[in-house]
């Protein structure tokens, strides 16, 4: 049969079969008798066109978008592609792939971020968020290449992203914000952010099974973590307080709230609350992990073993902390003066 249906809840289907015997079946996408059956004269159209004339057919933009959706899959970021590809079919729904152009894409870009109704005003987007939106399409335009779909990627370029935000605090200051928390739940998990650079996710998912106690490790897995990779983490003598603290209180989760609940995300009123008091201005819980990263330049801890620790992906997002260690030039900086007496060396 042409079109069939393969339950009654399902979307239509085509049957088709070529001149030379290869069979074609997918679904059309709609539950519309009518609509799938344009789509099945429209295709098989497109092949007799092929097998005939040796024309090529068009394919939609909507078929490389839905291509990469059905690619991305379980990535940590599928929610964002789902988001962005929704924006971009909203442009170029319906569109043949190969009509687009590069002045299209960019002046077709979104300039604001979206708001709920009685929310505050929109917000213009950041380079960064634009280059985001950018690096979906350029991934729809490349799976499209990839599929003979495309001969030619437009070629997109890249806002210049402002620099990258460092914002840390001193190890009194630390001190400070976590005694102005009331609950011990929320001192333990800003405590443990500030001992092992872990990110918040990272935290507030870890179970006991990840702990072990007598090597003082946990192990962050691969569907937890920002890369994807698993990565273990070492537990200083700060850590091990905090994890020895959390014992007995709940059989799975090792942080829960004081009422013995488990927590998607922190008590932010909390923790803007104490920020506010001690004045540490443009202060977030993310910084707890530039913190812990900075004072580990600071003493001295190697760039490289620092990006194992905290799991960055590549060496130039670590680099970023660099400039707080110039000990590595100290040694250097004497060996030319101009005010300071003359050695014997240079004197003779």
């Amino acid at each position: 049969m042409p079109i069939y249906k393969k339950s009654k809840s399902s979307f239509w289907w085509i049957d088709i079969r070529t001149s030379g015997g290869e069979r074609v079946r997918r679904s059309t996408g709609t539950y519309d008798k009518r609509q799938a059956q344009e789509y099945h004269d429209k295709v098989k159209a497109e092949l007799w066109r092929l097998d005939k004339l040796g024309e090529q057919p068009e394919f939609s933009f909507d078929q490389a978008a839905l291509k990469v959706l059905k690619l991305s899959e379980g990535q940590k970021d599928y929610k964002t592609k789902i988001r962005h590809i929704k924006y971009w079919r909203s442009c170029f729904g319906g569109r043949a792939i190969s009509s687009l152009t590069s002045d299209e894409i960019f002046n077709n870009l979104p300039t604001h971020r979206l708001v709920k109704s009685g929310k505050s005003k929109a917000q213009p987007l950041a380079a960064a968020t634009k280059n985001r939106y950018l690096a979906t399409m350029s991934r729809i335009l490349h799976i499209a290449y990839d599929e003979n779909w495309l001969q030619k990627i437009p070629k997109l370029g890249k806002f210049k992203e402002a620099d990258v935000r460092i914002r840390w605090i001193t190890r009194e200051q630390a001190q400070l914000l976590i005694n102005q928390f009331q609950t011990e739940w929320m001192r333990n998990v800003c405590s443990f952010a500030l001992s092992t650079g872990a990110r918040m996710s990272e935290i507030l998912s870890l179970e006991w099974s990840q702990v072990d106690i007598g090597k003082k490790l946990c192990w962050v897995t691969g569907d937890k973590a920002k890369s994807g990779k698993s990565r273990p983490i070492p537990l200083n003598s700060d850590a091990m307080s905090v994890i020895w603290s959390c014992l007995g209180k709940n059989k799975k989760w090792v942080f829960v709230r004081d009422t013995g609940t488990h927590p998607k995300e922190i008590n932010r009123k909390s923790f803007n609350s104490a920020v506010k008091k001690l004045r540490l201005g443009d202060f977030h819980f993310h910084d707890l992990r530039h913190t812990w990263a900075s004072w580990h330049v600071q003493s001295g801890t190697p760039l490289m073993v620092l990006k194992e620790l905290g799991g960055w992906e590549t060496l130039e997002m670590v680099k970023k902390y660099a400039h707080l260690d110039a000990s590595h030039l100290e040694m250097h900086a004497n060996s030319v003066t101009f005010w300071s007496p003359i050695s014997k060396t240079e004197a003779a």
